[in-house]
């Protein structure tokens, strides 16, 4: 089973640029065109959130349009920069989607791999919570089962990256949700977005990863006094390829035009 995941595309209204510098929907819809050139094409795609920019109804519509290109089944999160109530009314189609409350879902029905969406989103604010009622639903839901292998979306990490600017925003309560992951073994990946970088650290017992964004790259500043800056780098998308008695190898795809093929390997 193949799925794509892309992330923080950051959509503006048509016309609009994201901090009016960089064509976000200009580079999301490169991400797209990625996507269905692949030479296998993915089972399943993922949006890791921050779908669009503001949360304005004319972001949805760009983004709702864009997204139909893609030509695999596509499943989503909100992010902080999502407005929660206006993601769930422009998605409605999307009929993994619950009607009320946080947007958490269970997809199964694409491939031997499930996907949890896990909606640690705390509307009004930049960074996530995981709160009790949030423990006891992915707790239910893994539950339910325990040997199926299984990724886990959220939008902002549970990790502290170093990068201070970025680690006031994560997802608060980490120490709390790696030993409930731990108790799971199935769980292949736990996959966010957020960051506008690509990490990966050991969480619960598996491997957490973090997605570049489609657009612009938040700088890798690792000093205490580093001030919040991003970068035009070039983009990418992750490739998480499952196979039996392998599990879940992922790959890092930037995007882009580049040399080759060339006839050597």
């Amino acid at each position: 089973m193949l799925i794509a995941q892309l992330s923080d595309p950051h959509i503006r209204p048509h016309g609009m640029l994201y901090h009016g510098l960089i064509d976000s929907n200009a580079m999301f819809a490169a991400a797209v065109r990625q996507v269905n050139s692949l030479d296998l094409r993915p089972d399943l795609v993922l949006i890791s959130g921050d779908i669009v920019d503001d949360g304005a109804p004319g972001s949805y519509e760009t983004a709702k349009a864009l997204i139909a290109e893609i030509r695999a089944p596509v499943v989503m999160i909100p992010g902080n920069h999502d407005e929660r109530e206006a993601f769930r009314d422009s998605f409605a189609d999307h009929t993994y989607l619950p009607t009320s409350g946080p947007l958490h879902f269970i997809v199964g029905n694409y491939g031997p791999v499930r996907v949890i969406g896990f909606d640690v989103t705390l509307p009004g604010n930049h960074h996530g919570v995981l709160d009790d009622s949030s423990f006891a639903w992915l707790d239910a839901a893994l539950s339910a089962e325990t040997d199926r292998p299984t990724l886990i979306m959220m939008h902002q990490p549970p990790l502290v990256s170093g990068v201070p600017y970025l680690d006031n925003y994560r997802c608060f309560g980490g120490e709390r949700l790696a030993p409930l992951i731990a108790r799971f073994p199935a769980v292949e990946r736990l996959l966010c977005g957020h960051v506008h970088r690509f990490m990966q650290v050991r969480f619960g017992g598996t491997v957490l990863c973090t997605a570049p964004s489609t657009t612009t790259a938040i700088a890798l500043h690792l000093r205490d006094d580093a001030l919040p800056q991003s970068y035009l780098e070039p983009p990418a998308l992750l490739l998480h390829q499952w196979r039996q008695g392998t599990g879940v190898v992922t790959h890092l795809l930037p995007i882009g035009a580049f040399r080759g093929p060339f006839g050597f390997a």
